[in-house]
């Protein structure tokens, strides 16, 4: 097509000349120019012109079937610096000449080195690429003429020859290579104008052909460059084995974009469509920022008004109080026709004359006016100084007047993200951020590439949807809940806010492990304990602390007095008859010794109902196991424990003694993990503790499960433990309801 050879066209363009290339050699940056074209560019940038071999026009040129490069100088003419040396110089020479050719299509001066063109290769694929495009496209219609006719009778060439470089007619041809001569050997081609040699020969070492290809230097060998010390160690391959792989590789590029041509036209419409709604929406932008300036600038004049006219209003009330008290000075000056009457009315002798007529003049003198001229003061302030605005405060506010911005990235909080019975992602927004109207939390099983299914289909994507990015909108608050999950599985989260600017950037990815069994949900029930004045169970009976005190104080003259008289244990108020169970608690860093793990419903009922003063025969309550099981090595324990205390775990390593007996030294002590996770297999008779809070399992043991089966807590001086509480209970109103399963059947042995 039209649009095909135009592309086409484009790429066979020469960078400098912007024409199609002729003799088009690589450059270093595997950019090709014309040879001409990069000669020029060196001259016209101060370097030295180089000798370019000459282009055979006739039969009796020297064919040249090597790649075309400068001709060495002559030596009578000096050699020119930076092109043509060799690697021997002396030593007595300076540096030498490097040159640099600027490549347009990088962008930046490409080091030829020391010989300047003459590593450059020529590009024979291209020259056979152009050729062919020149029959078919550019010259189908322009005729080649022989180069050995005589005008005018100069026919139009019809072949030419590799060997000597020129086009001729049918005549020609059989002039110039006659039947029996080596030159009828010569190899005729289609008429050129452009003719190239007919293999690539090493630059350095003349005849030599580029038979292997370095890895390391990307670059074509000759058997001699090979041997070189610089390509020791390099991945050097034959030219064949490395054109194999080369050109299966750009086949299978070249199949993938073809077979995904209607992807790429969805693609090209989709990406018009964004540009013609980028520029609807600009507008839309452009006009609204226009009517919120607009009602700023409505809003200014409106209050511009108002306080316009209260400052008026002020003036004209001022004004009229110091009118009135300007009329009342007037009023004064007015009576000066009675101020001289009263002069001479002082002078009256006769008294009672006087008081007759002063009583007159008295009153018309007025008392207040007298008073005024003592104590004058003006009505009203002419300063205005409380008609001043500080605008400081909304110019800033103006100033700073920008668009609204996305919210930033959230920071998950690690410390409060957990996963049990549901997962619970908790996050906050960095102090700088913009508020958010809500949040988007996105997950995903880890192992599933999202939308890695689609191409499946109508069932692929229905599995990218079950399996990709599962989303939950609109979350308000600050941390979200996510149930319905997979155990034993790790789930990746994230979450970004968004407001009326969209959606902000994504807070890392954190990773939670989901718990390898369903969630046991149970609470602490102590009604075996007999030590109930040293342990104290919450209210919410899912936190228990014990405080050693004053009936160890008791006992303490007893010379033969059994360690269990300081061990109080607590069960779960339920029972395992069947199936895979998990449940997680804390103990505090600062208990002397606690023992987490499960036992026997029944076992656990003798044990606590044993005597104080008296040790028991078969149970030693520190180990917390049947010792009765040495004789039979084969039966799985009564009970399974992991110790715990100031700090530390102790992880024993012989599986027989499941963590119950006595500390061996073949045991290792690890920090206390913040959380500690017991999974049972109650069909397997196997107990596996977890470090929770990364799922890392600890120690794995045996217990009997031949009947129900309880949550176990032991412990040995003072400490504390709490229960996990679940996910789903994090937002619940009111407790849930207990669902006790074991009965005090053998409550008979308390009387």
């Amino acid at each position: 097509s039209a649009a095909k050879g135009d592309s086409l066209e484009h790429e066979l363009h020469c960078s400098v000349c912007k024409d199609i290339v002729k003799q088009p050699v690589v450059l270093p940056c595997q950019h090709s120019v014309c040879l001409m074209c990069a000669h020029e560019v060196l001259v016209a940038n101060g370097y030295p012109p180089p000798d370019l071999p000459p282009e055979p026009n006739s039969p009796a040129s020297t064919p040249n079937t090597r790649s075309p490069r400068p001709h060495p100088p002559s030596p009578s003419m000096p050699r020119s610096p930076g092109y043509g040396t060799h690697p021997g110089r002396r030593r007595k020479e300076g540096p030498p000449l490097v040159m640099l050719f600027p490549c347009v299509p990088c962008g930046r001066d490409v080091e030829l080195g020391e010989k300047g063109l003459t590593d450059c290769l020529r590009n024979l694929t291209l020259e056979r690429i152009v050729e062919r495009y020149r029959h078919t496209v550019s010259l189908g219609s322009v005729a080649v003429m022989c180069q050995f006719c005589k005008p005018p009778q100069t026919l139009e060439a019809t072949k030419g020859c590799a060997d000597c470089r020129a086009n001729f007619c049918n005549e020609c041809f059989k002039l110039y290579h006659p039947w029996g001569t080596p030159r009828a050997q010569h190899e005729h081609i289609q008429p050129t104008l452009n003719f190239r040699p007919k293999v690539l020969t090493c630059p350095d070492h003349d005849q030599e052909k580029l038979q292997f290809y370095c890895r390391s230097c990307q670059r074509l060998l000759c058997p001699l460059c090979k041997l070189r010390r610089i390509h020791t160690g390099h991945k050097i391959l034959p030219v064949t084995q490395a054109y194999q792989a080369l050109k299966e590789k750009i086949t299978k590029e070249m199949n993938y974009i073809l077979s995904n041509q209607d992807t790429v036209l969805a693609q090209i419409t989709q990406l018009e469509s964004a540009i013609t709604q980028t520029e609807v929406n600009s507008v839309s932008a452009r006009e609204q920022l226009a009517q919120s300036i607009r009602d700023l600038t409505a809003a200014l004049a409106e209050r511009h008004s108002s306080l316009t006219q209260a400052l008026e209003g002020a003036r004209q009330k001022r004004g009229e109080a110091l009118s009135a008290q300007v009329s009342e000075r007037r009023s004064l000056m007015e009576h000066a026709g009675l101020l001289a009457f009263t002069q001479e009315l002082l002078k009256e002798t006769d008294q009672p004359c006087f008081v007759q007529a002063a009583r007159q003049t008295h009153n018309r003198s007025s008392a207040k006016a007298i008073e005024n001229l003592q104590h004058f003061t003006l009505a009203a302030d002419p300063s205005f100084r409380h008609f001043q605005l500080d605008v400081s405060k909304e110019l800033k506010l103006l100033t700073e007047l920008n668009f609204i911005q996305a919210p930033l990235a959230p920071v998950i909080d690690t410390q409060r993200t957990l996963a049990y019975d549901q997962l619970f992602l908790c996050w906050r927004l960095p102090p700088e951020s913009a508020p958010a109207w809500h949040f988007s939390v996105e997950y995903r099983r880890r192992g599933v590439v999202p939308g890695g299914a689609s191409r499946g289909g109508i069932r692929g994507g229905l599995a990218a949807a079950r399996w990709g990015w599962q989303r939950l909108d609109e979350v308000s608050g600050s941390s979200a809940v996510i149930d319905r999950l997979e155990m034993d599985s790790v789930y990746v989260l994230r979450v970004r806010g968004c407001n009326k600017a969209g959606y902000g950037e994504y807070s890392e990815e954190v990773y939670l492990h989901t718990p390898p069994a369903p969630v046991l949900n149970f609470y602490l029930d102590s009604r075996w304990g007999l030590h109930a004045d040293r342990l104290v169970v919450s209210k919410e009976q899912r936190c228990a602390r014990s405080v050693p005190g004053l009936s160890l104080l008791q006992a303490a003259d007893h010379a033969l007095t059994s360690c269990h008289l300081t061990s109080d244990l607590l069960v779960g108020d339920v029972a395992i008859t069947q199936g895979r169970h998990y449940w997680a608690c804390s103990v505090e860093p600062g208990s002397y010794l606690v023992k987490v793990g499960v036992g026997l419903e029944s076992k656990l009922q003798e044990w606590f109902h044993l005597p104080q003063d008296m040790a028991s025969p078969r149970y030693d309550p520190d180990s917390g196991h049947d010792s009765g099981a040495e004789d039979a090595l084969d039966s799985a324990p009564p009970f399974c424990f992991l110790t715990m205390g100031m700090g530390k775990i102790y992880l024993p390593q012989d599986p027989i003694s499941n963590g119950n007996g006595p500390s061996s030294p073949s045991g290792l002590t690890y920090p206390l993990p913040p959380r500690l996770g017991v999974c049972l297999d109650f069909e397997k008779g196997r107990v596996t503790f977890y470090d929770a809070h990364s799922l890392r399992p600890l120690w794995e043991g045996h217990v009997d499960c031949s009947g129900p089966v309880c949550p176990a807590f032991c412990f040995i001086g003072g400490g504390a433990l709490q229960l996990q509480e679940l996910v789903a209970n994090r937002n619940a109103d009111q407790t849930p309801v207990r669902r006790v399963t074991i009965q005090p059947r053998v409550s008979g042995l308390n009387n």
